[in-house]
């Protein structure tokens, strides 16, 4: 096992450490790999009680998922790797949602993308002051995954449409409104009380050092978010933003208009179709069928180079507009997969 994540038993709990600070703890697919295993080892040890996961750094919890070498194999018409990956987390993050043990995350500073994976669908979700959490996707070529999907479609009304699309980050309060976390713990009491935990292996330490969560500004705007997102698809979606206008639809139209319109249209189909289904398998699931195409038909490629590799923000997607997307194009991305779908 490489440095990049600490995994060991102290006192009653398994311990968990993604520890690649420098690269605000993006998880690779060793470390999911390590994570799942520790989890197998862990569950049927009655020594352990729970599971705790942190992150080093202050910067970050987990930034997302590692998709340099994604993006490197795609680019040269290897889609192999990257299925083989996603096929892993998403194991990996079903584990985690079934998990038997308590299973507590403490998720400082950036908590985005595949960081949302090995701790959102945790028991006990902890967030401080500098916490924000965010699904970003939509900006790369992607889809809300790692079971992020099944959050959203669980948010109050019409807010996980809203997180989904336009990747807003969340602080402390906003997190807890969404469902992405559970209890607001000031920072400077985690080292204590993850010590306690450890010595302890008792889950209900948490609920007892928990403060109230600080205000909701997302609270307060879910009644226009759930006017606005209540259409069937995107194009719907961004009708009324242009019909009804207002300071708080031409900020969100700007931030659409910047991502994929590809993914923009799945995002709202799969929340949708989830949200009906309701379980971590579904979702994993769905998410799946769009992930195995997002290189070969989608715009994953583009998007991982414009943000991350070139770097100049200008990516050229395959539709030019968000009304440009059709249904057919939408069902092609989310048709089922046979022989190929998700094998949890």
């Amino acid at each position: 096992m490489s440095d990049d994540i600490l995994i060991r038993r102290q006192g009653r709990a398994g311990r968990i450490t993604l520890n690649r600070p420098q690269a605000l703890n993006a998880v690779t697919w060793e470390m999911c790999l390590a994570i799942e295993r520790a989890l197998d080892a862990w569950r049927d040890d009655d020594d352990v009680a729970l599971v705790v996961i942190d992150a080093a750094g202050e910067r970050a919890f987990s930034a997302g998922g590692d998709i340099a070498e994604m993006y490197r194999t795609a680019s040269r018409g290897d889609y192999v790797y990257g299925r083989r990956f996603w096929a892993d987390e998403y194991r990996m993050n079903a584990k985690i949602a079934n998990y038997p043990k308590p299973y507590v995350a403490f998720m400082q500073g950036f908590t985005m993308g595949g960081g949302v994976g090995v701790s959102c669908h945790g028991t006990h979700r902890i967030v401080g002051d500098s916490s924000r959490i965010a699904m970003p996707e939509c900006g790369i070529g992607l889809v809300p995954d790692v079971g992020g999907s099944l959050l959203l479609a669980r948010a109050p009304g019409r807010l996980g449409e809203y997180l989904g699309t336009t990747g807003t980050r969340m602080g402390p309060g906003d997190a807890i409104h969404a469902g992405f976390a559970d209890f607001y713990i000031p920072e400077a009491d985690w080292p204590a009380l993850i010590e306690a935990l450890e010595t302890s292996g008792d889950a209900d330490l948490i609920a007892a050092a928990a403060r109230p969560a600080p205000e909701s500004p997302l609270k307060a705007l879910q009644t226009g978010i759930d006017d606005f997102f209540a259409g069937e698809t995107i194009a719907d979606i961004v009708r009324l933003l242009e019909h009804r206008g207002g300071d708080f639809a031409e900020a969100t139209l700007e931030t659409l208009r910047r991502h994929c319109p590809l993914s923009l249209a799945c995002t709202i189909e799969i929340i949708h179709r989830v949200r009906g289904l309701g379980t971590i398998e579904a979702a994993l699931g769905m998410e799946y069928r769009f992930t195995w195409r997002a290189a070969e038909m989608g715009d994953f490629v583009e998007g991982i180079r414009a943000a991350i590799i070139d770097k100049d923000r200008t990516p050229k997607w395959q539709h030019a507009r968000i009304e440009d997307v059709s249904l057919l194009d939408v069902g092609r991305m989310l048709m089922p997969l046979g022989e190929n779908a998700l094998k949890i």
